[in-house]
């Protein structure tokens, strides 16, 4: 007679579990997939082509060469007149232009100190204020130009003078948080236009 032997429903419980896990297992491992994290990316700028064209206000002690993109804001102040705004509408930028009469050696000493203060409080933004020297002798200009690269509030600075009467300050801002990578466009632009007007910069 032959004996029959009959699973007990303990051990097709067994087996059933452990079928599920390998299923389970096998669908995890299967779908697994490899993330690459996405780098930065910034909105792209396009700049304008560069033009320029004389400006020279009746009655202001000082001309240059203007860039046609941007717009001069004057600021009348009785105290201390021939402040200008150059604005950049497209960039939400502007160079502040102060102009200071200089009536004694002591004038000269404060107002470049204030200038060179005003830079190096930067510090702890910037990565490096690279500063570069400007000199027109036949035309008695003489200026630093500060290049402040990092995350500042001000990423160019720059003064000019002819140490005897006359002093000019320009400063950039841009009304944006600072942010170098994403705002690299405007600044060089802003740099060239800035170079430029320093390059061609005049007393009347």
């Amino acid at each position: 007679m032959k004996k029959l032997y009959l699973c007990s429903s303990e051990s097709w419980r067994m087996k059933f579990w452990k079928y599920i896990l390998i299923i389970v297992a096998l669908g995890v491992v299967g779908c697994k997939k490899t993330y690459t994290p996405k780098g930065y990316g910034y909105y792209r700028i396009d700049v304008p082509d560069f033009n320029y064209e004389h400006f020279a206000p009746k009655g202001y002690p000082y001309q240059f060469e203007l860039s046609t993109n941007a717009v001069v804001d004057f600021q009348p102040r009785d105290a201390e007149p021939y402040w200008i705004d150059i604005r950049y509408p497209q960039f939400r930028a502007k160079i502040h232009c102060t102009y200071k009469r200089i009536r004694n050696r002591n004038d000269f000493r404060a107002f470049s100190n204030e200038c060179q203060d005003f830079v190096y409080n930067h510090v702890n933004k910037a990565s490096s204020i690279p500063e570069k020297e400007f000199s027109n002798d036949s035309l008695h200009v003489w200026g630093l130009f500060y290049e402040l690269r990092g995350n500042t509030a001000s990423p160019i600075q720059l003064y000019l003078t002819d140490s005897v009467h006359h002093f000019f300050r320009g400063a950039v801002y841009i009304e944006s948080l600072p942010n170098q990578d994403s705002l690299a466009p405007v600044i060089n632009y802003i740099v060239a236009d800035a170079m430029h007007l320093v390059e061609t910069f005049q007393w009347q």
